[in-house]
């Protein structure tokens, strides 16, 4: 009997090509070429938590390490809780947004998008 379930994919943080494009560009600007990006999420904007990017060397002990296109995402565990499932893609459009977090855990979100809740 075959099953007709999906099978799905786990819960993890990924990036579009474009965003880590964007990321090695901005890491190159900034002198740091062989950086990589620490995802996280903190408490404040307007919706409640928001999103944090920063160019980091390397992982924190306890950070989980996503490696997708030749860059790797740190994400620390309490972040992680709220950030699996996301992908984060770049928009450069004529909105001209920016990084933007397709999160499906987050409830609402505000105008800017860098700030959401659960």
């Amino acid at each position: 009997m075959v099953s007709s379930q999906k099978q799905s994919k786990p819960l993890t943080v990924s990036i579009s090509k474009d965003a880590v494009s964007h990321v090695k560009s901005f890491a190159s600007d900034a002198g740091k070429p062989d950086a990589h990006i620490r995802v996280s999420v903190k408490g404040g904007g307007c919706s409640g938590l928001t999103y944090s990017l920063d160019l980091v060397d390397e992982p924190k002990l306890d950070d989980k390490v996503i490696n997708e296109h030749g860059l790797s995402l740190f994400v620390d565990k309490k972040s992680y809780v709220f950030l699996a499932g996301t992908q984060l893609e770049y928009s450069g459009g004529l909105n001209g947004k920016g990084f933007v977090f397709n999160n499906p855990n987050a409830k609402t979100t505000c105008g800017c998008g860098t700030s959401f809740s659960v």
